[in-house]
Parts: C-alpha cells; sequence; structure tokens
C-alpha cells in the first residue's frame, strides 16, 4: 500500500528556514510527479511546488525565489526546502501524489 510520510516541520522565527521531507513507499517512486500542498487555518488547501520525474519544478507565486523542492530517488524522498519563511507560511504542509494519496501532514509556524 502507498504511504507518504512527512517530518522536518515546527516552530521557526520569521527569516528563518525549515526543510521538511516526504518518504514514499509502496510505489515506483522514480515515476511519479510529487506535490507539496499547504493548508492554513480556515483556508483551502494549496498547491505549494511540485516535482517531476524528470527534475522538473513549479512553485506557487507566494513561495517562488524562497522555496526549493528537490527529490532523491534512492532514498525515495521529497524535500522542501523553505528560507526565508514569513508568518504567512504558517501551514499544514501534505505531501501528494496526484492528490491521491496524501501524507498525513506536518505543521509550519513561523512567529516570533
Amino acid at each position: 500500500q502507498v504511504q507518504l510520510v512527512e517530518s522536518g516541520g515546527g516552530l521557526v522565527q520569521p527569516g528563518g528556514s525549515l526543510r521538511l521531507s516526504c518518504a514514499a513507499s509502496g510505489i515506483d517512486f522514480k515515476t511519479y510527479t510529487m506535490d507539496w500542498y499547504r493548508q492554513a487555518p480556515g483556508k483551502q488547501r494549496d498547491i505549494v511546488a511540485t516535482i517531476t520525474s524528470e527534475f522538473d519544478a513549479a512553485y506557487a507565486e507566494s513561495v517562488k525565489g524562497r522555496f526549493t523542492i528537490s527529490r532523491d530517488n534512492a532514498v525515495h524522498t521529497v524535500y522542501l526546502q523553505m528560507n526565508d519563511l514569513k508568518p504567512e507560511d504558517t501551514a499544514v504542509y501534505y505531501c501528494t501524489i496526484a492528490q491521491v494519496y496524501w501524507g498525513q501532514g506536518v505543521q509550519v509556524t513561523v512567529s516570533s
């Protein structure tokens, strides 16, 4: 069965950095596009970044230049490096495959 397990969230001050990880199992990881979404309280879940099987990446406008998505097919893991974090980045972050399989989410809180 497909499993996605996120880690790396936490509390960070504005301007700080975090790296999220999402470990996948039960799939042929290298063949899938992987996405990161986030959901802030009272808001819809929105896409943050995506990376294809060919390592092509795309980002939401709100995170361009601050976040970097990457993947390591050898360990079946996708990463989200988040720099210059802002309070508006506070949300639960999820990794997903095709919006069919979802991880459990990881909380990121940006606050002083």
